[in-house]
C-alpha cells in the first residue's frame, strides 16, 4: 500500500511539473511581423501614418488598423464602419479581410478599426502596398491606398 501512494504521489508530481513548465513556455508568434507601419492616402480624408497588428490562430487571422493621422469624418458609434482591408499576397492574388469592428470615434478623431478577421495560410506572406482599406460610414465610402510597401515588411503567417 505504501509503495503505491509513494508512486501516486511520483507521478502528481511529475504531471504537475509538466503543466508548471508549459504555463511558463514561451509563446510562439504565429504571424511575424506582428506590428507594421504604413504610409496611407486617404483622398480628401487626409492620410499619412497607420500602424496595422496582425494576429493568427491556425487559419485565422485578424488585423487592427489605427492611425492618428487619419481622422474620422463625422462622428461614428461603436461597431458602424463596414471595413474591408485587402492585402496582397506575394505568391499573387489578395487576401481579404473585413467586419463591422471599430471604438467609437468622434469626428475628427483618430481612426481605428479593426479586429477585422481574414483566414490565412501556412506561408502567407501579405503585404498593404497595391492593397486598399475601403470604409464605408453612413453610406459614404472612404479609400485609403499605402504609398509604399510597410515596415519591417510583409505579414508572413505560419
Amino acid at each position: 500500500m505504501r509503495g503505491k501512494r509513494t508512486a501516486t504521489g511520483a507521478a502528481l508530481a511529475a504531471g504537475a511539473l509538466a503543466v508548471t513548465g508549459l504555463a511558463f513556455a514561451p509563446t510562439a508568434a504565429a504571424v511575424t511581423p506582428q506590428t507594421a507601419t504604413i504610409t496611407a492616402s486617404c483622398g480628401i480624408f487626409g492620410g499619412g501614418a497607420a500602424t496595422l497588428t496582425a494576429t493568427q490562430s491556425g487559419t485565422s487571422a485578424t488585423i487592427t488598423l489605427t492611425s492618428t493621422a487619419i481622422k474620422a469624418p463625422v462622428a461614428v458609434a461603436k461597431d458602424s464602419i463596414a471595413s474591408t482591408l485587402t492585402l496582397v499576397k506575394a505568391s499573387g492574388g489578395t487576401t481579404v479581410f473585413s467586419g463591422t469592428k471599430n471604438p467609437a470615434m468622434a469626428a475628427g478623431a483618430p481612426v481605428s478599426v479593426g479586429p477585422l478577421p481574414g483566414t490565412v495560410a501556412s506561408g502567407d506572406s501579405l503585404e498593404t502596398y497595391g492593397g486598399s482599406l475601403k470604409m464605408v460610414i453612413f453610406g459614404v465610402t472612404v479609400t485609403c491606398t499605402a504609398t509604399a510597401k510597410q515596415s519591417p515588411g510583409p505579414f508572413v503567417f505560419s
